[in-house]
């Protein structure tokens, strides 16, 4: 599913299951990064991994390993930008060549509310204004879970880009029902590695098979 969002230049593998095969096939340093994980944790791990191979496969690219870095962030080969994600039944990872993309940033969720209270946590009074609007017009979709996976896709195509954090109030998404795109103005100021200023994102999202997805995809404007 999570190809449906992203450019056909941008390499995809996703699963609904978890394989054991995963398992033995990580490389030597992801195994030793999950040695001494809980078994749930250790199949999540592996499966986002296999679905990494098969998105750099999709590219023409070797498999490598993928470890993680600061904020847990994906540290990948040269060249390629890329995003993991993880949720119950479902795991996706996006990549593509950095001349290209300047970032990527994919998220999955549950099609379920959230918990009582994160909403009033992680939003801006406008946005739970406008989640409130879309719970009316349109009830089919658990839409402060689906703004909750669009500010996880903002922070992952962010991150990597100006290493900072942000925090949830520091972007205003605004969805598109009709679409099924979101916008995300941000409130701070970002400066990407290649001294172009970042005020925002646009992204797509879908609702199916009890899954929400949010992907953005960066292009870069300038060569490298």
């Amino acid at each position: 599913m999570i190809e449906e969002l992203l450019p056909s230049a941008v390499g995809t593998g996703s699963t609904f299951v978890d394989y054991d095969a995963a398992l033995t096939a990580l490389y030597p340093q992801e195994a030793a990064a999950v040695a001494g994980a809980q078994p749930k944790r250790r199949r999540e791990y592996a499966n986002v991994r296999l679905c990494a191979r098969r998105a750099m496969s999709e590219l023409g690219m070797p498999p490598a390993p993928v470890l993680s870095g600061v904020r847990g962030a994906p540290v990948w080969p040269d060249g390629i930008v890329g995003s993991l994600t993880h949720c119950p039944g479902f795991r996706a990872a996006a990549i593509a060549r950095s001349a290209a993309f300047a970032g990527l940033g994919i998220d999955a969720e549950p099609d379920l509310p959230l918990s009582k209270g994160l909403l009033e946590f992680i939003s801006l009074p406008q946005e739970r204004a406008r989640v409130r609007a879309l719970t009316q017009s349109s009830p089919g979709t658990c839409w402060d879970r689906l703004l909750f996976s669009a500010k996880e896709a903002v922070f992952k195509t962010w991150f990597p880009l100006t290493r900072r954090e942000l925090d949830f109030a520091e972007a205003d998404i605004t969805i598109d029902p009709a679409s099924g795109t979101f916008s995300a103005r941000l409130l701070v100021l970002g400066t990407s590695p290649d001294g172009e200023r970042i005020e925002g994102f646009t992204g797509r999202w879908l609702s199916r098979q009890g899954i929400l997805l949010t992907a953005i995809a960066l292009r870069r404007t300038t060569g490298r």
